[in-house]
């Protein structure tokens, strides 16, 4: 997005908007790590800031939250240009990735311990009450009088949360807040974290460079790439439509074929790829003849068959993995090179599942293939 484009609001859906980024830059020294940034944040939205390392997803969190002051442009919470409010009088609360929680104090007093910063003081009931509930949220009752060290990682990631929610800010931020759980407990805490933030009706604003938590978490996703954002959306609007290879192989897996575009219809180009044979696919952003582009195509959208015809691709299968309901090929074609093949248990029951070494013909369906700009 150009600078002079922003129209605030036009990314939430016509709901309130608690946050924006107004043409937003930041500069270290000669490193620039986030490079007009324009984005609005919905009130009670989930959203998720994913990229690679030095994207610059880290820098826009942490302007919101007061620790960076832009170079450039306006930070904004609830209406109001927040760029020279220190970090402790914005309504926003941070989650980090190693929680830094106070290992002399209990739970308790780890969750209370902002209260008890708050000008006026708040009496100590109210104290007592709030981190009651909080504790209640996070599902951690009886636990008030643990120290930290003897709680487990999931439950010191509770702790946090806790600690964070209990002043009630209008932004939770979570930089990588599951990164040091392992696999089953970060899928809980994902969960949870997804029940909290419905019960709260707090805006939560994640970073993380892992596409399925972003995906299974967000009720929409902002890539980004070299301190740009590349797109915003819904999961299944990123899945689904990408507007570029970038985005395509960075939300969920997907197989590349480079071409170049033959004609153009309606939105529809025929692709005649590295081989020399032809494919149809649906043009996301304009394309013209003689263009080189990509073709995407999901896995699970590829068929394999012994008998399919001669306008379908003959590959050889290098690999099998079971997945369950699933079962994931790698295969190789000659010209095209390898490209991968998730076939639904159902699908094997008429024909497969197949073996290393078989010799077979994949295809897909028109409507599955997406034509894209190489960037």
């Amino acid at each position: 997005m150009d600078k002079g484009e922003y129209t605030p609001g036009r990314d939430t859906g016509g709901k309130k908007i608690i946050a924006e980024l107004r043409g937003v830059s930041k500069r270290f020294g000669a490193v620039l790590a986030a490079d007009d940034l324009n984005l609005a944040i919905a009130e009670g939205e989930f959203l998720s800031f994913l990229g690679p390392s030095g994207c610059g997803k880290t820098t826009a969190l942490r302007m919101l939250a007061g620790f960076e002051a832009p170079t450039e442009g306006e930070v904004l919470i609830d209406g109001e240009v927040v760029n020279t409010l220190d970090a402790h009088l914005r309504p926003v609360n941070m989650v980090f990735q190693q929680y830094a929680l106070f290992p002399h104090l209990t739970v308790a007093q780890n969750i209370g311990y902002g209260l008890k910063q708050r000008r006026p003081r708040l009496p100590k009931t109210e104290i007592a009450e709030k981190v009651a509930n909080a504790l209640e949220l996070v599902q951690l009752q009886g636990f008030e009088d643990r120290r930290i060290w003897e709680m487990s990682g999931g439950q010191q990631q509770r702790v946090a949360l806790a600690r964070a929610v209990v002043n009630e800010p209008k932004l939770l931020l979570l930089d990588e807040p599951l990164a040091a759980l392992d696999r089953k407990l970060r899928k809980e805490m994902q969960i949870e974290l997804q029940n909290i933030q419905r019960r709260l009706g707090i805006t939560f604003i994640l970073v993380t460079h892992d596409q399925e938590e972003a995906l299974s978490m967000s009720d929409r996703v902002c890539i980004m790439r070299a301190g740009k954002i590349e797109q915003i959306g819904s999961p299944q609007d990123l899945y689904d439509r990408p507007r570029n290879r970038y985005v395509a192989g960075f939300v969920g897996s997907t197989n590349f074929f480079d071409g170049k575009v033959a004609g153009v219809s309606a939105q529809v180009a025929t692709v005649t790829l590295s081989n020399g044979q032809d494919v149809t696919g649906e043009a996301v952003h304009d394309v013209r003849p003689g263009q080189d582009v990509t073709v995407s195509v999901r896995p699970e959208q590829i068929r394999l068959s012994a008998t399919a015809g001669e306008d379908s691709l003959q590959v050889t299968v290098l690999n099998r993995i079971f997945l369950g309901e699933h079962t994931e090929y790698l295969v190789r074609h000659d010209s095209l090179g390898e490209f991968l093949v998730l076939a639904p248990r159902i699908a094997e029951l008429n024909e497969g599942p197949f073996n290393t070494g078989d010799v077979l013909r994949a295809f897909w369906d028109p409507g599955a293939a997406l034509v894209l700009e190489n960037t």
